[in-house]
């Protein structure tokens, strides 16, 4: 698995970096067939009021591509916010894999090999 994880206005410090790579965990423990990762962290400023942080990561893995995004006013909160998201996503592409591989067995009865 290959993670690269990039600032945008932000500097990103060891902390951050260790932070989000213990979120990135929760993901590798449900689904280990990622390839590649790419996360990249922004602070946006529409104003001096109002910093909007803001996480986006891209997610490579066989078959699908996943992209989430998330703002909030701490970068932490924004990552949180963001793993959660992603985690639902790739939950839900595991259980479609699972579903589609078992899907010959159930509509199978026996019936067929009795007659032969």
């Amino acid at each position: 698995m290959n993670l690269k994880i990039s600032g945008h206005h932000l500097e990103l410090t060891p902390a951050l970096r260790e932070y989000v790579e213990t979120k990135l965990e929760r993901i590798t423990r449900h689904f280990d067939n990622v390839i590649d990762i790419t996360v990249i962290l922004a602070v946006d400023s529409s104003s001096e009021k109002e910093k909007r942080q803001r996480a986006e990561i891209n997610l490579h893995m066989r078959g699908k591509d996943l992209h989430v995004e998330s703002e909030a006013q701490d970068m932490y909160a924004a990552l949180d916010l963001l793993m959660d998201k992603l985690d639902r996503q790739v939950l839900k592409h595991k259980s479609k894999i699972q579903d589609h591989q078992h899907a010959g067995i159930r509509g199978y009865d026996g019936s067929e090999a009795e007659a032969a």
